[in-house]
């Protein structure tokens, strides 16, 4: 018997396999709620600042008591300066942070970042007297790599708790700067002030040692306490 030769099929590739791009594909994101991107993140040179921001999980207690800013306050004097990381800035606010931060590259930024969280996290659930995660998901970082994306940073997280209470967000700022954030060791207001008690409290913050975060940003002008966030330059809240 004569056997036929077999035909060769064509087969229109990803049509009914499972590679490919799929609608739907993928890890499917906590709570429902799709968090920071799990890209590879942009290379990060030892001459750029970047601003980070760290959100809580949903239902722990707020940020902004004192025995909580406490707890944050000493773990950041412990663990902002190590291994090419600085943390030269920050803002607490109920249920998230924003930082301001130095490294050395990316896997200094990294390292540092984890080291601090790690810190944090252990400090908030020994005074919680829990166990468990402490932050919702993977920080979120911006580079900033110019004098004005420095100081509109700054900007931003020095007087973000004034923008969080101008919108009702249970947040209050009695005075004029706001003693949740690291604006108490900064230096680059344009009036003078005096923090009554700062003597008796560890610095929480490292020396920032960037060109952009010493010099760079003051070239365009230094802030004011009466600044808030979300506001036009040199306008203060009504």
């Amino acid at each position: 018997m004569k056997r036929s030769k077999p035909k060769q099929q064509n087969l229109a590739f990803g049509k009914g396999q499972h590679g490919g791009t799929r609608p739907g594909a993928g890890r499917k994101p906590k709570h429902g709620k799709a968090g920071v991107t799990h890209n590879a993140r942009a290379l990060l040179a030892s001459r750029f600042p970047a601003h980070i921001t760290l959100k809580l999980q949903q239902g722990l207690p707020r940020l902004r008591n004192r025995n909580e800013y406490a707890a944050l306050r000493r773990a950041f004097a412990a663990g902002c300066d190590r291994l090419g990381f600085r943390l030269t800035h920050y803002a607490v606010l109920n249920d998230h942070l924003h930082l301001l931060v130095e490294a050395r590259d990316r896997d200094a930024l990294s390292r540092g970042l984890q080291g601090l969280g790690i810190r944090i996290a252990k400090a908030l659930n020994k005074l919680w007297q829990r166990r468990g995660r402490v932050f919702a998901d993977r920080y979120h970082d911006h580079i900033l790599r110019t004098p004005r994306e420095v100081r509109n940073a700054l900007r931003y997280v020095l007087t973000n708790g004034k923008k969080h209470a101008a919108e009702g967000r249970e947040v209050k700022v009695a005075a004029a700067i706001d003693t949740y954030t690291s604006a108490p060791w900064f230096d680059g207001f344009r009036e003078t002030f005096v923090v009554r008690g700062l003597e008796g409290v560890t610095r929480p913050v490292a020396d920032a040692k960037t060109w952009l975060l010493t010099i760079g940003w003051r070239r365009i002008g230094l802030l004011s306490v009466h600044d808030q966030a979300g506001l036009p330059q040199g306008r203060s809240a009504s």
